[in-house]
């Protein structure tokens, strides 16, 4: 008997690529300056990332895809909002230079590493996911000001701040751990040559 090409099991996934989705409308409501849409957006692929999140590890509907989509689906939605918001201007420029260049730093370090050390699994550090839930919670903030209702400059400048002191602690906790342990993997490998 042929297995069902979809099951309940697949729902995380179908959840997360939706979310995926979301970064076409969520941008063009952001180049649009539709903020208070876009914050409605922006919150529902919050909650969606919550729900598969939950779904995942309540039933155990856990999968390789999953553990790559789920954080690229994160990545594109923040990277959208930062671009667009720091190119009208509501981010400094500099922020979104450090936010990508984190990124380009851990992905190109993983990439090396799964290349020349070892495959990589995924292993989001505690300063990571705090850098995450900062960023989101600096563009939720963004959106609720320009969108709603105006918040203090105080808090943007808080804001700002977190999210540029953890990125930079994130990127420096991924080259010293992962640059340590190239440095002891790739040992034996070079004694044996």
């Amino acid at each position: 008997m042929a297995q069902p090409v979809l099951s309940w099991s697949h729902l995380p996934n179908v959840i997360t690529i939706a979310r995926i989705a979301a970064v076409i409308p969520l941008t063009w409501l952001l180049v649009e300056r539709s903020y208070g849409a876009a914050l409605l957006v922006a919150f529902i692929a919050g909650m969606s990332d919550a729900v598969d999140g939950f779904l995942a590890k309540r039933f155990g509907w856990t999968s390789d895809l999953g553990g790559i989509l789920d954080p690229l689906a994160d990545k594109l939605l923040l990277l959208s909002c930062f671009f667009v918001l720091g190119s009208q201007g509501w981010l400094p420029v500099w922020l979104l230079l450090l936010v990508l260049g984190r990124d380009l730093l851990i992905v190109g370090g993983g990439v090396a590493f799964h290349y020349w050390i070892r495959p990589v699994t995924g292993e989001p550090l505690l300063v990571s996911k705090l850098n995450t839930f900062l960023q989101i919670l600096l563009i939720l903030l963004l959106l609720l000001d320009l969108g709603w209702r105006e918040i203090p400059d105080q808090w943007h400048v808080a804001m700002v701040w977190a999210v540029t002191l953890s990125t930079v602690a994130s990127g420096l906790q991924y080259v010293v751990l992962w640059g340590y342990r190239a440095v002891v993997e790739s040992r034996p490998q070079r004694e044996k040559q």
